[in-house]
């Protein structure tokens, strides 16, 4: 079904919706792992191709669940190996690393790991790490907290929230609770079957549904009137 969506710069666009709904595809095409059936994608005004997927990669951060790690790399080794394939000189890796590792709260000794030895909530930060490396303006986030215990969700949360802010990036997000896309997204996309149902702020959604299948979702998980950690 076709799809047409335009993110804003510096903002935080949250997709929501059931399994197979099309929320990961459509991270995947921005990314330029799925081409789409028609029609194209842009990114700053730049049609995606086959002839320029990895320069506009290298301008795009890919985070998703459980952080997407090589295992046979140490965390820090995980969150340079681009940079590294690209030519970034050690002084500029080593400063960025420092900057990034304080950044998402990640203690030095962590980065000398493997994921394996790290806390689901490491392993995450590491991914974030990772797609924050080379500084791109579009962050993409699959399922990002999907994996993790309700304690760590939650700080992890509150952290994502001071980074979007901090930085100014332009985020796309997918998740399955409406919780977390009320507290982090400055706009939410319902999508149902590969289509948009509504978008809009949460208090859009909460109190103008525009079809009951919105109200349907939101009753069903029990979504406060207020965002959470208010």
């Amino acid at each position: 079904m076709p799809v047409t969506l335009e993110f804003a710069r510096a903002r935080t666009t949250v997709l929501i919706g059931p399994s197979g709904c099309g929320k990961s595809t459509l991270l995947r095409m921005i990314v330029g792992l799925v081409e789409p059936d028609t029609g194209h994608v842009l990114i700053d005004g730049k049609v995606l191709t086959p002839a320029n997927v990895d320069e506009l990669r290298h301008r795009t951060g890919y985070v998703i669940q459980d952080g997407g790690l090589f295992p046979h790399l140490t965390a820090a080794q995980n969150v340079t190996l681009l940079a590294r394939h690209l030519g970034m000189s050690s002084p500029a890796i080593s400063d960025r690393v420092h900057v990034l590792a304080k950044l998402v709260s990640i203690p030095p000794d962590a980065l000398e790991r493997y994921p394996q030895q790290l806390s689901g909530g490491q392993r995450q930060r590491i991914g974030l790490m990772r797609a924050l490396m080379l500084d791109p303006p579009l962050i993409l986030l699959d399922e990002p907290l999907g994996a993790l215990d309700p304690v760590t969700r939650y700080e992890l949360q509150d952290q994502l929230k001071s980074i979007f802010s901090e930085l100014n990036k332009t985020v796309i997000m997918v998740t399955h609770d409406m919780s977390e896309a009320a507290y982090l997204g400055d706009d939410i996309v319902m999508m149902r079957d590969g289509r948009v149902v509504q978008r809009g702020s949460f208090d859009d959604l909460v109190q103008r549904p525009a079809e009951p299948y919105v109200e349907s979702f939101i009753r069903a998980q029990r979504v406060p009137t207020l965002s959470a950690h208010t």
